[in-house]
């Protein structure tokens, strides 16, 4: 959709930097701009993409910069960069042309950008003059350079930078609390949430048509999310071993376990059906009995906060985790059974798939989720922004 001029700065814009692309898979960040977004004027900044000559943005077929509008009080701005956009020394030219994008597009918004947040790893701390600033660490970026394919010894730098330079910090991890204080900040926990309401029906959610209809008799274990470097692939084979019936919802990253993962989703008992939009996965969990996160044993898993778990328990479903610091921070006990090698996963997978759902279980797991909602998250982000948290009528 495009969006005109409107004049003068008449109201305040929060802009959010987000680490991934707002039409990516929904996580941290695309659920706290759609609720921040109930509460102010909110630019989501996607991560800027790296143009040549002719190449054009793939949703709305426009050259350089893009602004869109996703709803009221709600836009979205993908920058374009130069080819290369962050190697080094470019990195630089990068950032600059991606606050240049963000200040044209509060002036095509008729906006003041007033408070700012930068969740991923485009510094954008200094783009609009006395405007709040939160770095807001969701991830082990230095941990996690292979995985985004950025060098890590300028990830740390830009890392240490914002951190030095932000007015807060927040993180959604203890452990990314830990390594922010070794920076010599004091951060604010603001984890990740669930949404609760999103599950109010799904025992009534049509069943999804591209999974066989008998699975909805049987006990299922399940997996939402992206497939990648992040996921144990044995803990999903040992489930799989048992004969358990395993559905694996979430595209799948390009050169991801090359042989494994085809003989994994190539078995009768597993049940692949690719990436799936945020409203469709009430259908998904409805079929799955226990909800699995099977994380391998990384730094950058360590510092995570993994937005399955509590989803899970928001629709009602059982869980099963490998150890994370994140896990035992829920405090979750035998809502959480931990297990740490594919042979306990597997077996606590049964265990769990042995239990029957009772409606008592079921309103137990869901009052735990609602404890974490995302709306409690986004007041202690607004806190830290100096918002007053108001619902803006016909948000």
């Amino acid at each position: 959709m495009a969006v005109r001029a409107r004049g003068r700065p008449v109201s305040g814009l929060l802009v959010y930097a987000g680490g991934t692309r707002y039409d990516g898979v929904s996580g941290t960040d695309r659920h706290m701009a759609d609720r921040l977004a109930g509460f102010t004027d909110v630019l989501y900044v996607d991560p800027p993409r790296p143009v040549t000559s002719g190449l054009r943005d793939p949703e709305t077929g426009e050259a350089g910069h893009v602004l869109r509008a996703v709803r009221p009080g709600l836009w979205r701005l993908s920058p374009a960069a130069p080819p290369a956009a962050y190697r080094p020394g470019v990195d630089r030219l990068t950032a600059a042309l991606s606050r240049r994008a963000v200040r044209g597009a509060a002036r095509r918004l008729g906006r003041a950008v007033t408070a700012v947040v930068v969740a991923g790893s485009m510094d954008l701390i200094g783009v609009a003059r006395g405007a709040r600033t939160v770095r807001y660490v969701t991830d082990d970026l230095v941990a996690g350079a292979s995985l985004i394919r950025m060098p890590a010894a300028r990830l740390a730098a830009v890392e240490r930078r914002m951190t030095a330079r932000a007015g807060a910090v927040a993180v959604v991890s203890p452990d990314l609390a830990d390594r922010v204080s070794r920076l010599g900040r004091t951060a604010t926990l603001v984890p990740n949430g669930c949404d609760v309401s999103a599950y109010a029906g799904i025992e009534d959610a049509p069943l999804p048509d591209d999974l066989p209809a008998e699975l909805a008799d049987q006990p299922v274990a399940g997996f939402v999310g992206h497939v990648n470097a992040r996921i144990d692939i044995a803990l999903l084979e040992a489930v799989a071993d048992n004969d358990t019936p395993l559905v694996l919802v979430g595209p799948v990253s390009a050169g991801y376990e090359p042989s494994r993962w085809p003989r994994l989703v190539e078995r009768p008992n597993v049940h692949w059906v690719g990436r799936k939009a945020y409203e469709e996965l009430p259908s998904y969990l409805r079929v799955m009995d226990v909800g699995l996160t099977p994380y391998t044993a990384t730094a950058f898993n360590r510092a995570s906060f993994p937005l399955k778990t509590l989803e899970y328990l928001a629709a009602g479903r059982g869980v099963v985790s490998t150890d994370l610091p994140a896990t035992a921070w829920l405090a979750a006990g035998p809502l959480i059974p931990v297990a740490r090698s594919p042979k306990e996963f597997a077996a606590a997978v049964a265990a769990e798939l042995s239990v029957p759902r009772t409606p008592a279980l079921v309103r137990r797991r869901r009052e735990f989720a609602a404890r974490h909602d995302w709306h409690q998250r986004v007041r202690l982000l607004a806190d830290l922004l100096g918002m007053e948290i108001r619902e803006v009528a016909g948000r």
